[in-house]
């Protein structure tokens, strides 16, 4: 069969435009499960923020993921191609919450994960027997998984991404890893398969798509000690509690060329970090993590998110105030945003706080898609975008540089803190509008 994988565009009226974000980390859904793929079967890929659709090649099967913010373009696209009598799988987490929504827009619907669940749809297709729905009985067996296909993509990016685990066992209220059948089972890979794979990659920065390196602390620390010496450089994700109490991991991780920790803080207030369930924080030692990541020459990248209930108009100078202060080297607000299917969408919902089930809104940033309970929709919305603004002016990224200069200054630090504050200062901009 002639098979097509889409990503489809995060925005509709961005069609015609190329997202230059999309390229600087590979997808790895597709080359994944186009590792997956039989070889008799021809697999090809089309990333629609960055390539165009042609939908009158003959493809004999068409695959579409979709996050929540992708799901109404997801839909048009499939749309289209059953239009044209060609048959539709539609997949990815939105999917996976909503499958009977999805239904009405493919020929069938795969949950969840998809490595086992893959290639018995490809041979029930070839037999004429497609089922409407393929869920998985079990979370993937990691130590199965061949790498994947990377010459899938006809698009060089920037970086290079891997990922050594999957799942996390906390469950924050408005995640939607954790809060999934399969996210919330926590699963490795063989150490020396994640090496192996790293070793191949032609890319010398690459990102860990692990929702944490600082689940199972030993295994990372096994990990981090078989990397040294490839000479490449990593990102990762982290939490607080961990990278500030174990001084062994930021060592090897410095080691193994760890060159930046991204941390999800997603407060300033103890009180709104309850009400989510983030037990992994405390924000009286966000400073002191940050100071001894620091000192071990690495990064810190924060996220950060408003609209919680215990927030007040306050919370956007004193957010905004602290990661000055602590000298983060970059930083990314959102909007809350309760997902389908997370425990947060599930009360807000009951509480009829909900503004709007349109999709394509729900990604974390403008508009805001539900009644905060001690904000207006326009203080948050207003909150945000000044958090920004104030964050990325030159002036702020200029004080942040001149730390950067006097405490963890390396070549690949000088050049990750200038591409990020640029790319991330051009890009909110851009979403917010300057003033």
């Amino acid at each position: 069969m002639k098979i097509v994988f889409i990503q489809p565009s995060t925005h509709r009226e961005r069609i015609n435009t190329i997202d230059l974000s999309s390229m600087a980390f590979p997808p790895l859904t597709f080359p994944t499960l186009a590792a997956h793929t039989p070889p008799n079967h021809s697999v090809t890929m089309i990333d629609e923020r960055i390539e165009k659709i042609d939908f009158s090649v003959p493809y004999d099967l068409v695959g579409i993921t979709a996050i929540t913010c992708e799901a109404p373009r997801a839909y048009e696209i499939a749309d289209e191609f059953r239009r044209r009598g060609i048959t539709v799988v539609l997949g990815g987490p939105h999917v996976s919450v909503l499958p009977n929504e999805a239904k009405t827009h493919a020929d069938s619907v795969v949950i969840g994960e998809a490595e086992e669940s893959w290639p018995l749809l490809l041979c029930d297709l070839e037999k004429g027997e497609l089922q409407s729905f393929y869920q998985q009985t079990h979370p993937t067996d990691m130590r199965m998984l061949p790498p994947p296909d990377m010459s899938l993509l006809s698009f060089h990016t920037l970086f290079g991404g891997v990922q050594s685990s999957r799942g996390c066992p906390n469950r924050c209220k408005f995640c939607s890893i954790g809060n999934s059948n399969d996210g919330r089972v926590f699963r490795k890979r063989p150490i020396e398969q994640v090496v192996h794979e790293i070793r191949q990659s032609r890319k010398r920065i690459i990102m860990f798509y692990d929702a944490s390196m600082t689940i199972d602390v030993e295994h990372t620390k096994a990990l981090f000690r078989a990397l040294r010496g490839l000479n490449k450089r990593f990102l990762c994700l982290g939490n607080i509690d961990i990278l500030g109490q174990d001084d062994e991991l930021l060592r090897l991780s410095k080691e193994a060329g760890v060159i930046q920790w991204g941390i999800g803080f997603e407060s300033v207030s103890q009180e709104s970090l309850s009400e989510v369930w983030k037990k992994t924080n405390t924000v009286h030692y966000y400073s002191k993590v940050i100071e001894k990541i620091h000192a071990h020459k690495m990064m810190v990248r924060g996220f950060f998110i408003f609209g919680f209930d215990h927030d007040t108009t306050y919370i956007f100078d004193k957010t905004v105030e602290f990661v000055q202060t602590s000298h983060l080297d970059a930083a990314n607000f959102g909007l809350l945003t309760p997902f389908p299917g997370t425990p947060l969408f599930k009360d807000i919902e009951q509480q009829q706080r909900i503004l709007t089930t349109d999709w394509e809104k729900y990604g974390f940033h403008q508009p805001v898609v539900f009644h905060p309970k001690k904000l207006t929709e326009t203080e948050l919305l207003n909150g945000y975008k000044k958090a920004y603004r104030k964050y990325y002016r030159w002036g702020a990224i200029a004080k942040r540089f001149l730390y950067l200069v006097r405490t963890h200054l390396t070549f690949t630090n000088l050049v990750m803190f200038l591409a990020e504050n640029i790319i991330i200062r051009t890009y909110s901009l851009y979403q917010i509008g300057t003033e």
